[in-house]
């Protein structure tokens, strides 16, 4: 088993879209407008991340794509915090430890580009990664920051980079 994390492509779009869409149907969850899977940008995932400060990775196991996870400047969002945006594990990807990989490595891009907080936004449908959020130091807000578009989400989350130490 060969797991390779690496930036997005432009030959990635349509794979990653249908990775995206078919996570929906595998755990059941409504495809309704306020969600990724009817955001227009979820086809041309390669040009929305062209956006300075943001960055997806994508994860290939045995050189097929079967993930991706990334960080976007989410307007409205406090200064210096980012979006954690677009992760996703296609079927045959999970339960190996790629999406623990993508998010650390997503975790750790988000320092470089020194923002101090990781803002997320979830349903309970996918509470595989909301137990992955939770061991990465994700805590749970009562309300949404910022303006992801994405209303569909009733999970919000905050992960502090500041070294308290």
């Amino acid at each position: 088993m060969k797991i390779n994390i690496r930036p997005i492509q432009s030959t990635d779009n349509v794979v990653l879209a249908k990775i995206i869409r078919s996570c929906f149907h595998d755990f059941e969850v409504k495809c309704t407008a306020g969600t990724v899977y009817q955001d227009p940008t979820t086809d041309d995932l390669f040009a929305l991340f062209q956006t300075p400060k943001s960055q997806l990775w994508v994860a290939e196991l045995d050189d097929k794509i079967v993930g991706c996870c990334g960080i976007f400047p989410t307007e409205n969002l406090p200064e210096n915090c980012t979006e954690l945006v677009k992760f996703y594990i296609s079927e045959n990807g999970r339960g190996r430890g790629i999406g623990r990989l993508l998010l650390e490595k997503t975790i750790e891009t988000a320092k470089e580009f020194g923002y101090s907080q990781i803002y997320l936004e979830s349903i309970p449908e996918f509470s595989t990664a909301v137990t992955i959020y939770e061991k990465q130091g994700f805590q749970f807000l009562e309300k949404p920051l910022g303006n992801s578009g994405h209303g569909g989400c009733n999970l919000w989350m905050l992960k502090s980079m500041i070294d308290v130490s």
